[in-house]
């Protein structure tokens, strides 16, 4: 295959880490007979600082032209002064409504050599744990009418949930594919006991669900879920929710695997081109010093591979790379805990080495 990728390296740690993912699909690239073409769009706050918008539309053209997209990361304290439509993180919103990426996929594993990592305790993670969570990223409470007006007690402000069948049902479908590759449990999370747009989420994952026999589908409320996840995390498969509650969970998710520097993400649409980066931040307190955890990055890469272009067996080597890696004890400073730690070039190496 010979693919376009748009590289967004953004702010902070983030040319560095998607310089090391790039390393790593230049070697899958040679091991299994592809071209993969980079070409760099400026985003965040080094967009700011060159063209004066956190997205020019240079980069947005570049992105829906590509065959896929990988970023890094944006902000830092050195606009954190900006009003909030000119901020770096600005740009994250509008690259995805113009991409309409609307599903966002947060996996949550628990690595075997990363189990003392997890805050929970050992027999809560004895079994390990492996989430998919599959979260609507353009509708509901973040995208619906808002405002301030004046209400019973003086100003007020207020901000509207709503969801039509039509984005549930895409996002259902988008589930129940992601738990047919995996153990075909489906667990949709919802407030069917207060909200009226989870009563239309339940009823309507349902009936997309009749169109996937194979995959077995519960509900489960959202208070409930958040306990389930610290009290039983190896329950659960894939979860499927809504835009606020997926924002929630997927953080806590994140925080069960005790090493956030692990933990890539998808955010995909109707095309699956979608746009790949990790959960974590730009970090500028390292920035430039050799210190950034690259694996969240490599494994949205493997992601790519993955869900934008099928390429299975080479997002698997990546993956099993990075087990043999970190079962070999090789740890960056995150997740050394004081000890022996690599650089982010040093560990790029010793996941290469091992592809």
């Amino acid at each position: 295959m010979n693919l376009n990728i748009a590289l967004l390296k953004g702010d902070g740690i983030g040319p560095e880490i998607v310089d090391s993912a790039v390393r790593v699909l230049e070697k899958i690239g040679e091991k299994f007979g592809h071209t993969f073409n980079f070409t760099p769009y400026l985003i965040g706050g080094s967009a700011i600082d060159a063209t004066g918008a956190p997205l020019p539309e240079e980069t947005v053209k570049g992105c829906l032209a590509s065959d896929s997209v990988l970023l890094g990361a944006v902000g830092g304290p050195k606009w954190d002064t900006l009003p909030g439509n000119c901020r770096p993180e600005k740009a994250l919103l509008g690259i995805r409504a113009a991409m309409e990426l609307y599903t966002n996929l947060r996996p949550a594993r628990l690595y075997a050599a990363l189990k003392d990592d997890s805050p929970l305790r050992p027999d809560l993670v004895e079994k390990g744990f492996d989430i998919m969570i599959v979260r609507e990223l353009t509708g509901g409470i973040y995208f619906g009418d808002r405002g301030y007006r004046e209400g019973k007690y003086g100003e007020e402000a207020y901000d509207t949930e709503q969801y039509s069948r039509m984005e549930i049902e895409r996002i259902a479908r988008a589930a129940f594919e992601a738990a047919r590759v995996r153990n075909k449990r489906v667990i949709s999370i919802d407030k069917a006991n207060v909200l009226e747009t989870s009563r239309l989420w339940r009823k309507t994952v349902h009936e997309i669900a009749a169109e996937y026999p194979d995959v077995t589908v519960t509900d489960m409320l959202v208070d409930n879920a958040a306990m389930q996840l610290v009290r039983n995390p190896s329950q659960f498969d894939v979860i499927v929710t809504s835009n606020m509650f997926g924002d929630i969970l997927s953080d806590e998710a994140s925080q069960i695997t005790g090493s956030i520097g692990m933990l890539p993400s998808a955010s995909i649409g109707a095309t699956k081109r979608g746009l790949y980066e990790p959960i974590h931040g730009s970090a500028p307190d390292i920035a430039g010093q050799n210190k950034a955890n690259p694996i969240a990055t490599i494994l949205s890469a493997a992601m790519m591979l993955r869900y934008a272009f099928a390429l299975e067996n080479e997002a698997l080597a990546i993956e099993n790379a990075v087990d043999r890696v970190l079962e070999a004890g090789f740890r960056t400073a995150d997740i050394a805990h004081g000890g022996d730690a690599l650089g982010t070039v040093e560990m790029t190496d010793k996941i290469l080495e091992n592809i």
